[in-house]
């Protein structure tokens, strides 16, 4: 038995990894205290809850869906036009995913042939660069560098791999960096990706998860945005959904209409109560909404100041519901600390290296642990001595 070559790009997931340690650990008896993967502990708010319960409980609604039902569609370009600012056409610059991560996977597929080249962040989160992978495709690296306030220096991308690229992949808020993008940047990417010819897809799951007074927008407010591109945002932070796998993809129709094509090929839609959670969740009461980002900013406060406070200095985050701080002094391999780090304190992140060559001297801490768990959390790491080497 031969496995296509393709597989020679995939290991098993840094996330699989870890959930492997995790769970061995707590076979043993032995403390964990999880900020490896990005999955909420925030529920859905009641009226959401609700809505899947009672239409999963009718049986009409065990059917394929096929497709988008319309009432969806109308409910994300209400939802668009509230929040963002952006006006969509509901039936053609419309669809949902099944999670953002299953349309980040897959939509390279509709745009790349073997061998063409994809501009991806360095560092990113991992699908960026596996979904192009998938397709066959060629990655060539942005780097995002601290100096540069983690922000894609399009200048630097050389001329020639320009003109070859079929698509690039943004995202701010920045998930693994948490850095947001100014305002000239978006103009300057529009720009750059006309006089190329390049699709470019914007990465939204965290606009809603911006600290401190700020607010986080659309890449699609902006003049030409949808000339160009699509906004990939998801459902799964804000409003707790992660599991149900809400997704959307929004913008060019011409891009839209690919993504639908490629899926009609590929799934039979979103079951259908979750269809009706999505429209409860953009529709109706939004103070879930500021709720569970001041849950998160509180959590920030806590593990920055405190990991700050016993010796490993830890910058708060802009945005996202994760933090990225560089290794403590004395460490210069992320997946060598994070394994030391486990060991001796039960706590459990995500090595930078996992998010591409960029990521190496970080590690990835997700807010997804109550106040208590991160103070008791510091603690031990506090009391274990891996700060002191």
């Amino acid at each position: 038995m031969q496995l296509a070559k393709k597989m020679d790009n995939f290991g098993e997931s840094i996330f699989s990894s870890l959930a492997a340690i995790k769970n061995k650990r707590l076979a043993e008896g032995k403390p964990v205290y999880d900020f490896s993967v990005g999955t909420p502990n925030i529920p859905p708010a009641q009226h959401i809850l609700d809505t899947i319960a009672r239409e999963a409980a009718d049986p009409k609604n065990y059917v394929y869906a096929i497709n988008d039902l319309p009432e969806l569609q109308d409910a994300v370009q209400v939802w668009y036009k509230r929040r963002y600012g952006v006006d969509l056409d509901p039936r053609t610059e419309v669809t949902s995913l099944l999670g953002s991560q299953e349309g980040l996977a897959h939509i390279t597929l509709a745009f790349a042939d073997q061998d063409d080249i994809i501009l991806v962040p360095d560092p990113c989160y991992p699908v960026f660069g596996d979904g192009p992978l998938i397709a066959s495709a060629k990655l060539h690296y942005m780097p995002m560098l601290e100096e540069n306030d983690y922000i894609i220096q399009l200048q630097d991308i050389p001329t020639d791999v320009a003109k070859k690229a079929k698509m690039m992949i943004v995202s701010y808020p920045n998930n693994p960096t948490t850095a947001l993008a100014p305002d000239s940047f978006y103009h300057e990417l529009i720009r750059f990706a006309k006089e190329f010819d390049i699709v470019v897809l914007h990465d939204n799951a965290y606009s809603d998860l911006v600290f401190d007074g700020r607010h986080g927008g659309s890449f699609l407010r902006f003049e030409g945005a949808k000339d160009v591109g699509v906004e990939f945002n998801s459902l799964s932070k804000t409003y707790g959904l992660a599991g149900a796998r809400i997704g959307f993809c929004v913008g060019n129709a011409d891009v839209v209409k690919a993504v639908k094509t490629l899926k009609s090929n590929m799934d039979y839609g979103m079951f259908l109560p979750v269809q009706k959670a999505a429209i409860a969740a953009i529709t109706g009461d939004q103070s879930c909404v500021p709720v569970t980002c001041e849950a998160y900013q509180r959590r920030r406060d806590v593990l920055c100041d405190g990991l700050t406070e016993i010796g490993w200095k830890v910058d708060r985050c802009a945005a996202t519901m994760f933090v990225w701080p560089e290794l403590p002094a004395g460490y210069t391999d992320s997946a060598a600390f994070a394994m030391e780090l486990v060991d001796k304190t039960g706590m459990l992140v995500t090595p930078g290296s996992a998010f591409g060559p960029g990521g190496e001297g970080h590690v990835r801490m997700a807010l997804v642990r109550t106040e208590e768990e991160i103070k008791a959390c510091i603690k031990a790491v506090a009391e274990c001595g891996i700060l002191n080497k």
